[in-house]
């Protein structure tokens, strides 16, 4: 092995990201049952993706709010995950901004804006793919070193 970490993949930020995001994937029934899809981790950020069916709206034919939290709180969850230690959410809010309907490709872009410490920040956007801004979400994480990382051992 290298004195320069090249040889490590915990010393690959990327990798790290990854390997994590792939395990949590795998684990997490809930999103898999939701029909939301990791498009993209990296150190600090991901973006999930939802394709709106019947099955994601509420009794206005529009898609219902918790549907939107848990896009937003998905992509949170990889993105504050992807640095290799177990993190969970000890927070969030989201602004309903526009509604989504039947059919509708929505995506949610995490960005890291804070990690100080156990805590993070972190802003989520849910866009259509036409790029309209359907809601924000902003999350806070707390570290928990002590709660083994998702593997897929």
């Amino acid at each position: 092995m290298s004195t320069n970490g090249a040889d490590d993949p915990a010393a690959d930020p990327q990798a790290t990201a990854e390997r994590v995001a792939k395990a949590m994937v795998h684990h997490d029934e809930a999103i898999r049952g939701a029909g939301i899809r990791l498009v993209d981790v990296g150190p600090g950020r991901a973006r999930t993706a939802l394709t709106i069916e019947e099955r994601h709206v509420n009794g206005h034919g529009i898609v219902h709010g918790g549907y939107l939290f848990f896009l937003a709180d998905a992509a949170f969850s990889f993105a504050c995950n992807s640095h290799g230690v177990s993190t969970v959410a000890s927070g969030g809010d989201v602004a309903f901004l526009r509604a989504a309907r039947v059919g509708e490709e929505l995506e949610a872009e995490a960005v890291e804006r804070a990690l100080v410490g156990k805590s993070g920040l972190y802003d989520v956007t849910v866009r259509t793919a036409a790029g309209q801004v359907v809601a924000e979400f902003r999350g806070r994480s707390r570290a928990v070193p002590h709660l083994p990382a998702p593997t897929l051992d």
